[in-house]
């Protein structure tokens, strides 16, 4: 039988060489075709930018001396055309702003990519399913405009059904809209807390995108992404309990997961402590060691965990850069581009919050976060 199949005499022979060919061409243009489908949506990214985490461009949108000449300053930009006669109204211009930008980011990209996008509006959204629980527990009347602020038409829906149930129904309508165990079983707990909410609802978006799938050949960077996420929350939770003098046994609940470099026993160990200085002290031979370090002085300056949180924030904007340049012709310039947005719309929501409110210059920058731009 072998001697048929192995001569080129014979029919069976060119069937084996032309599978073994065509397999190997598979194998070797798979790689080359998750590629292509990057090719049009990051250039077009790239072009784009993020001008607004460099902090040249910022103290150039810090110069406007009212509400209408920020507006006016800010949709020069090809990018921006926002409305609105007061602050409340431009931040919410702003908003719609990023959701438009995530779904032309989804419309332009590979269908592959459709439930990644997904995730992150669904991470927009998650502070108002936290909140409207939160209401519901304390039996605090709901205020049904906040539906109009979800993103997804499934967060809509969820928000309407939370705010019509009783609260022993809770557990039960999060199970139907595919939340786990974990925050059902928060939920059904007689003494449920704020605190371990905040945590399982964290952990549940954080989980969310660690399973969503991604084109072939963008999973590590995806991950690796989530990880940094997930180290940089775990140091935040950490830094804002000691500003609050949280109780030992409350950091437990604060832990959202193994990270990048952020490990449990390393998350126990910051959590031990009990200065601030002493949490980052912990950090050194991290790559969050370095920008809170640098940070250490003003922070003793002005008290606040602040400083500290926005050294945290231009520090993962160049993780995140660091992850466009390693993939650059896959995930990482999508990436990074989401993530900068995500901090762009902030910085310019600070602004205007600021300059509605006649906020010196110095004082609204305080608050900003820039990196990589």
């Amino acid at each position: 039988m072998f001697e048929i199949i192995f001569d080129p005499h014979n029919y069976p022979f060119w069937v084996l060489v032309i599978s073994v060919i065509a397999g190997a061409v598979l194998i070797i243009s798979r790689p080359f075709s998750t590629y292509l489908k990057f090719v049009y949506p990051n250039a077009k990214f790239e072009a784009m930018g993020n001008p607004f985490v460099s902090e040249n461009e910022l103290s150039r949108m810090l110069d406007s001396k009212s509400l209408s000449g920020f507006k006016e300053l800010l949709n020069t930009s090809k990018d921006y055309n926002i409305n609105g006669e007061n602050t409340y109204d431009v931040q919410q211009s702003l908003d719609d702003a990023f959701i438009q930008t995530v779904e032309m980011m989804q419309k332009d990209s590979s269908k592959k990519m459709k439930n990644f996008y997904d995730v992150y509006l669904e991470k927009i959204d998650i502070h108002l399913i936290k909140n409207e629980l939160k209401n519901r527990l304390e039996g605090k009347k709901s205020d049904e405009t906040v539906i109009n602020q979800a993103v997804l038409v499934n967060t809509k829906k969820l928000l309407q059904k939370i705010m019509e149930a009783e609260k022993e129904d809770l557990p039960e309508i999060l199970k139907s809209y595919g939340f786990g165990e974990e925050v059902i079983h928060v939920l059904s707990d007689k003494n449920v807390d704020f605190l371990t909410i905040d945590n399982v609802m964290d952990t549940y978006i954080i989980n969310r995108f660690k399973r969503v799938k991604v084109p072939y050949k963008c999973e590590q960077a995806k991950q690796k992404f989530v990880k940094n996420m997930i180290d940089i929350r775990n140091i935040k939770n950490i830094l804002r309990a000691k500003q609050l003098d949280y109780a030992k046994e409350s950091y437990e609940k604060l832990f959202l997961g193994v990270g990048q470099e952020i490990a449990s026993w390393k998350f126990k160990e910051m959590a031990d402590v009990d200065e601030i200085s002493q949490v980052i002290s912990s950090l050194e031979g991290t790559s969050y060691y370095g920008v809170l370090k640098d940070a250490i002085e003003r922070y003793n300056k002005e008290e606040s965990v602040q400083v500290l949180e926005n050294a945290l924030d231009g520090l993962f904007l160049k993780l995140v850069a660091d992850i466009s340049t390693q993939n650059y012709v896959s995930i990482g310039p999508t990436i990074r581009f989401i993530v900068s947005k995500e901090f762009e719309i902030r910085n310019l929501k600070i602004i205007a919050k600021g300059i509605g409110e006649n906020l010196p210059s110095e004082m609204i920058k305080s608050y900003l976060t820039w990196g990589a731009s």
